[in-house]
């Protein structure tokens, strides 16, 4: 090879890969030994030949050959670049020569693709062992990756004791590999290394490539437009493309043979690969091999919600009246839940965030843009909140070579066989009834949220600072007829405590209540420092889910911040009956004293744009509630305030829900002509303004508290 077009091609790919989306993820380097390495990796498209070459190249700073298909060299255009990155053709007549020469000395590394093709379909499973379909013929995977690993070990090791034996075979062995440094190649080993490539999202789109197609091309065949879309996606949208490295496969073990290693010391010349009887012992030892190097690039499969969505699709049973697709969201949001939890298969980062918004509003779009692929393709008709799926389009397969744009659901689908116990959990799930996922995903959240609350309170816990823990502990108030729940927000730097005494008198009313712990409180000012408001947001909606869980009907409301957060809630979600909110701060500026020396040093600290320090900094607080509430207060918490209050003052025109804004005309926290705006800012026909004449903040702790809740019951009892 050209060394100097080897790097002049990889300088080309780095420029090209700052003009690609794609987001490129690589897990499991470590695995990488230092020896003759062979990649064996799964092959979805073309343009894996071409930069997985590259990104090994860059971790492990050797050249990196791959072979190629045959057809990619007969394109002029990619003939000379493939040449000039170490792309080897499968029909090169010297192929098995200089993959054994280079591999030998372990300067060379090789990637080699054993499925022999893009598999479009993903479909790799016949009869629970891995078997591919190529034009209508079934086959196994290719083994000469293996044979290839073994062969190279063999004459390593032959090397070795010729050498060590002072044979003139080593001389001959020497110059037919061309070997430089000899002690080179006998300190190293040989090795498989299994890799995975996985991307999401993995649906075709109209993209650049596929433009120019269309107008140069007068008919481009399905052919050229399915790999055309997908490729152009993988190259010009926002893909994620993960690649694992798997726990290498050591080839020296299967040397141990008896005839192999008579062949290992015999004086005479051999030639192993013509041997009728190392052939067959090869041959058995080489589909040994593969299936271990299968199983654990699959096994290394990086699941994510296009798996799961569509692997609970393909298994929910037939229903004449549809599928309900809340039941259906259930699923998926309890089907991630247990496999972050099972720890022993590969998931996609976003798995590891909060999974609440797949219950809610799904601002993520992971079910929209999934609902759109499936309708698009007819797979499923959604009427009336129902999905209507077409059970055949998982069954009869598409052509090969266009079922990527036909039927991208089921190649989706079709990854996750491999990966046996994942596809049987997914299977349960998908099978298991309304009311049984119901109750699981509820015990799902509850158990979450107590050791969500427990582990940040360990984490952040301050002697003779902290409060005690019940202060913290989020309140779940029952009754036996859960016809309406209300859920109580409680305010910045408080706790579920704050509300404790509104919240059991609203019980006595007969209404069920959950007071939740917002992110970052009830533990430690540190915690709260480096909590996002979006956080709190999760922290409302775990809540909110909870409670839709137990109720018929809900009522949101809240304090100070927690009443924002109410609002904020109420202009996303459908399943609100009203909204109250108590003492609700516009914007930052209409904080009072209170917060002057917290939002004073806040603009100081914006000044000196030192943001990596705000979370280090701290103001005295002097809280009405000491007992509560924190007594330093945290800078970044007030930047987090801002961030809330600017998302909100937009959305409130949206709120149309039944609406109560209470007030302290003397408040000095939140000036009332802040909350006065904001009442004004709010969409709803029906809404409703109560001032009352107090001198403090926190008007639902204390004295004259009774009159604020008897309001506000009455307001509630108009809509439940």
């Amino acid at each position: 090879m050209n060394r100097f077009a080897f790097e002049l091609s990889s300088y080309t790919l780095k420029t090209f890969s700052g003009f690609s989306k794609a987001n490129i993820k690589i897990s499991g380097k470590h695995h990488i030994p230092d020896g003759s390495v062979i990649f064996t990796a799964n092959h979805f498209t073309r343009i894996e030949t071409i930069f997985l070459p590259y990104h090994i190249h860059n971790i492990t700073k050797k050249e990196v050959w791959s072979l190629a298909a045959a057809e990619l060299f007969e394109v002029p255009v990619l003939q000379g670049f493939l040449n000039n990155l170490g792309a080897v053709s499968t029909q090169d007549p010297h192929r098995d020569e200089l993959i054994l020469k280079t591999l030998l000395s372990g300067d060379v590394q090789w990637i080699i693709f054993p499925e022999g093709m893009m598999v479009k379909n993903k479909k790799l499973i016949k009869k629970d062992q891995f078997a591919l379909t190529d034009e209508g013929v079934m086959r196994r995977p290719h083994t000469g990756a293996a044979i290839v690993a073994l062969r190279c070990e063999f004459y390593r090791e032959r090397l070795r004791r010729m050498k060590d034996m002072g044979e003139p075979e080593f001389e001959r062995l020497a110059q037919t590999f061309e070997i430089e440094n000899i002690d080179q190649v006998l300190s190293r080993e040989t090795y498989i290394v299994p890799v995975n490539i996985t991307y999401y999202p993995a649906s075709p789109k109209e993209n650049i490539l596929s433009k120019i197609a269309q107008i140069v091309m007068k008919e481009p065949s399905k052919r050229v437009m399915d790999e055309l879309m997908t490729e152009g996606s993988m190259l010009f949208s926002n893909v994620d493309i993960n690649i694992r490295f798997g726990e290498p496969i050591n080839i020296k073990g299967y040397l141990n043979d008896p005839y192999i290693e008579s062949m290992l010391t015999v004086k005479r010349k051999i030639k192993f690969d013509d041997d009728i009887s190392s052939k067959q012992i090869t041959r058995q030892f080489s589909i040994t091999i593969m299936e271990e190097y299968m199983s654990a690039v699959y096994a290394m499969t990086t699941l994510n919600y296009d798996h799961v969505l569509a692997c609970i699709l393909k298994h929910f049973p037939y229903r004449k009246d549809g599928i309900d697709i809340y039941e259906f969201k259930c699923k998926v949001y309890f089907a991630i839940c247990w496999l972050v939890s099972n720890k022993t298969c590969c998931i996609s980062e976003s798995f590891l965030k909060n999974q609440i918004h797949l219950l809610t509003d799904d601002r993520l779009k992971r079910f929209a843009d999934f609902f759109a692929i499936a309708e698009n393709t007819n797979v499923i008709e959604i009427k009336e909140g129902k999905i209507f799926k077409d059970q055949t389009k998982f069954i009869t397969q598409s052509n090969f070579h266009t079922i990527r744009i036909e039927n991208p659901i089921l190649v989706m689908a079709n990854e996750l066989e491999p990966v046996k116990e994942v596809e049987k959990f997914l299977k349960k799930v998908a099978q298991k009834s309304r009311d049984e996922i119901i109750d699981l995903v509820k015990g799902k959240i509850i158990e979450k949220i107590e050791k969500d609350f427990s582990r940040d309170y360990n984490d952040h816990y301050i002697e003779e600072e902290s409060k005690r823990k019940r202060i913290g502990r989020p309140l779940f108030l029952k009754h036996e007829n859960e016809s309406a729940g209300i859920l109580l927000i409680h305010g910045y730097m408080a706790a579920p405590e704050e509300m404790k005494a509104f919240a059991h008198y609203l019980h006595e009313k007969s209404f069920t209540v959950y007071v939740p712990r917002l992110k970052g409180h009830g533990t430690a000012p540190e915690d709260l420092a480096k909590t996002k408001f979006e956080q709190w947001v999760e922290s409302v909606e775990e809540a909110f889910v909870v409670l839709r869980h137990s109720c018929k009907k809900i009522i949101v409301g809240g304090f100070s911040t927690g009443a924002g957060l109410a609002l904020e809630l109420s202009t996303r979600l459908d399943d609100i009956e009203a909204v109250f909110a108590v003492a609700p701060p516009m914007r930052l500026q209409d904080l009072g004293s209170y917060f002057v020396p917290a939002i004073d040093a806040w603009n100081s600290m914006i000044k000196k744009i030192h943001l990596d320090a705000v979370a280090k900094e701290f103001i005295e607080n002097n809280p009405e509630n000491p007992h509560i509430n924190y007594v330093r207060n945290p800078i970044a918490g007030i930047h987090q305030l801002e961030k809330l209050m600017e998302h909100l003052e937009p959305k409130l025109k949206t709120i149309a829900k039944p609406t109560l804004v209470v007030q302290s005309r003397k408040d000095p926290v939140v000036n009332p002509k802040g909350t006065l705006k904001l009442f004004e800012r709010i969409g709803s026909d029906i809404k409703e303004y109560y001032i009352f004449d107090c001198e403090c903040h926190g008007i639902l702790i204390g004295e004259g508290a009774k009159r604020i809740y008897k309001a506000i019951e009455n307001f509630i009892k108009q809509w439940v």
